[in-house]
């Protein structure tokens, strides 16, 4: 059996990212990881299912800023159960200043989802 364990994003503001994910999306933090030798620093986060995001940063980042056209990582999704907590949680998102990037609206695929912009530009999809 291969299970992947968690996904990592490297981030400028790791205090601000952190907090979002807690605040927003129930997160539970590990406490920091700093290598005093290469000055990097993360966390795990930790959410409802066993899913896992490992936000890190360090000095020497090199910020990649452009189009969401590109290969890579493109957007993370978190379903919280309904169209209602859909709905509910991306207002709340808009109303903190969250850009709203789609929806909430039902995709040609028959997701029920909204797309905002979170921190650093990072794409988070909400969907049932």
């Amino acid at each position: 059996m291969v299970k992947l364990d968690h996904l990592a994003l490297y981030v400028e503001d790791l205090e601000a990212t952190r907090n979002f994910f807690v605040k927003f999306f129930n997160a539970v933090s590990s406490s920091l990881y700093h290598n005093h030798n290469t000055d990097f620093k993360s966390y795990f986060l930790s959410f409802d299912g066993g899913t896992r995001l490992e936000i890190m940063t360090r000095p020497e980042l090199a910020n990649q800023i452009g189009t969401d056209m590109r290969t890579g990582y493109i957007h993370l999704a978190f379903s919280v159960g309904s169209n209602d907590k859909v709905d509910r949680l991306t207002r709340l998102l808009a109303e903190s200043g969250y850009e709203t990037v789609s929806g909430p609206r039902t995709t040609g695929d028959g997701y029920y989802e909204s797309c905002i912009t979170g921190p650093e530009g990072n794409l988070i999809e909400i969907t049932v």
